[in-house]
């Protein structure tokens, strides 16, 4: 993963915890779920290197998936 990837997921994480946390306080406090999927997510990630949210974000292909599409040869 690219640095400018793990900027990118780390203030998703971010966001989504502080959007969970004032939700919580503002609506119900089951937003809070939201905020603890986040934290077991990078939690679990850390451990795996596998990380969901590096699938879905612009340009933060794996280094597979950019040779495989480039290369004439496969």
């Amino acid at each position: 993963m690219t640095r400018q990837c793990e900027q990118r997921v780390r203030r998703l994480a971010g966001v989504v915890v502080l959007l969970g946390v004032g939700l919580s306080q503002l609506v119900n406090p089951w937003f809070l779920a939201i905020a603890a999927f986040a934290g077991l997510n990078l939690l679990q990630s850390s451990f795996t290197g596998i990380c969901p949210a590096e699938w879905f974000m612009p340009g933060c292909e794996t280094a597979d998936s950019d040779t495989t599409a480039d290369d004439p040869a496969v």
